[in-house]
């Protein structure tokens, strides 16, 4: 078959993307698909969506592509052009353009009103005329409407579709929609906006741009419908360490966004059993929205909870709190480091203990989290303790491979 720029199934374009973009630079002998030709078809789909951010070096066991993106340099997601290429039929397009043509503005009409007008005034304009019957037309119309394009209505006992009026003003909203494109997880239907638009001059500039979130974008459409409407989520999610992928029954509540990486998450309670977990989103190969969740009001209170005890995303393995206290020598003139404890300390405490000397309590499901925060304050830390041994030995070992860089045989060292 030939090679076509158009797709079908979007679980296949997310995986070549993630394999090309995010886990890495694989040649063509090295990546895991079906067949070398698999590989060569997903490569060529892909650089003509992105061909201006395409590269590639020569390693010695092959050539290796990968997108090659300046955060500082574009104003819009291009991964975002993954999701305006979609396949469609010749019989697509003929019913597209009759159906948008016929329900000029103001015109309602039936499914079989309709068909009769494809049939009379357009197929027969042709030698080998296309035969459409009915049930097409009508579930291209339910199509359409589902989508928002048509507007179905009842007419006494009959069913009638119109165009849905269009009254708002793209152009007002600019600055808004501009700036909701990059910066939301579903920002993709922002860039769907801006492409109505005329023209729409660059207006913002990202020092984090976090444009992997893109490729979720269906799947993050699909949760927050379930959220909506109260409703369970069947999710396919891949393994961490094996490539194997496990069907859970969640109830979704959140949708959770890092904004130290933009790295999305999904908080779920997972209906065989009691646990809240964090799924993430990059690991979710799809979704389908379930049953009503009779229970999930009530259990709405338990997932705040358990969130509240969160760091980052982990709740360890015994899904036990640890207790951290670490005491800081904060001088007079530094109170932007009492500042930072209360900013960023989350759901913990500060409380003053002595002249400059301050205390930083929390309690958390995994403090091994906080060890890269916790060294940031090296230097001010006069004592750290935690019930959980694995920060403490942690912590302090990394404080003696810092004494044996920078103190070894005696000097005072270059460190300032």
């Amino acid at each position: 078959m030939a090679y076509s720029e158009l797709i079908k199934d979007f679980n296949k374009i997310r995986d070549y993307m993630r394999q090309f973009y995010v886990y890495g630079f694989k040649t063509r002998d090295e990546y895991d698909a079906k067949s070398a030709r698999s590989y060569d078809n997903e490569r060529r789909r892909i650089e003509s969506w992105l061909g201006d951010y395409m590269s590639f070096r020569q390693e010695p066991s092959g050539k290796v592509s990968f997108i090659s993106v300046d955060s500082a340099e574009v104003d819009a997601n291009p991964l975002y052009n993954a999701f305006k290429a979609k396949s469609f039929t010749a019989n697509d397009i003929v019913l597209n353009f009759c159906i948008l043509d016929i329900l000029q503005p103001g015109v309602k009409l039936g499914v079989s009103e309709i068909t009769d007008l494809i049939d009379e005034e357009y197929m027969s304009a042709f030698d080998d005329p296309k035969v459409f019957d009915e049930a097409t037309v009508r579930n291209k119309l339910k199509e359409y409407a589902k989508a928002g394009i048509l507007v179905s209505e009842k007419d006494g006992r009959k069913l009638v579709y119109s165009r849905s009026e269009d009254t708002v003003s793209l152009d007002d909203w600019q600055e808004a929609i501009s700036f909701y494109s990059e910066m939301d997880p579903v920002g993709v239907i922002g860039s769907f906006l801006l492409d109505k638009m005329q023209k729409h001059p660059d207006l913002f500039s990202y020092k984090h741009h976090y444009i992997l979130h893109a490729l979720e974008s269906d799947i993050i459409c699909t949760l927050l419908d379930s959220m909506t409407d109260d409703c369970t989520s069947s999710i396919k999610v891949q393994s961490k360490r094996k490539s194997i992928v496990k069907d859970y029954e969640v109830i979704p509540f959140k949708i959770c966004i890092s904004t130290e990486n933009g790295r999305g998450y999904l908080l779920a309670k997972d209906c065989n059993s009691r646990a809240f977990n964090m799924y993430r989103l990059d690991r979710i190969q799809s979704a389908e929205k379930g049953a009503f969740a009779s229970r999930k009001a009530e259990l709405m209170e338990s997932a705040e909870e358990f969130t509240s005890h969160l760091w980052n995303t982990s709740a360890g393995r015994e899904r036990t709190l640890n207790h951290l206290e670490m005491t800081l020598h904060v001088k007079r003139q530094e109170k932007h480091i009492l500042q930072r404890l209360n900013r960023e300390g989350k759901q913990g405490y500060v409380e003053q203990i002595g002249d400059e000397l301050y205390r930083f309590v929390i309690d958390v499901y995994d403090a091994t989290e906080m060890i890269p925060w916790l060294r940031t304050f090296i230097g001010r830390i006069e004592e750290l303790k935690c019930d959980n041994p694995e920060v403490e030995r942690v912590f302090y070992k990394d404080l003696e491979t810092l004494y044996a860089m920078y103190l070894k045989d005696g000097g005072e060292g270059d460190a300032v």
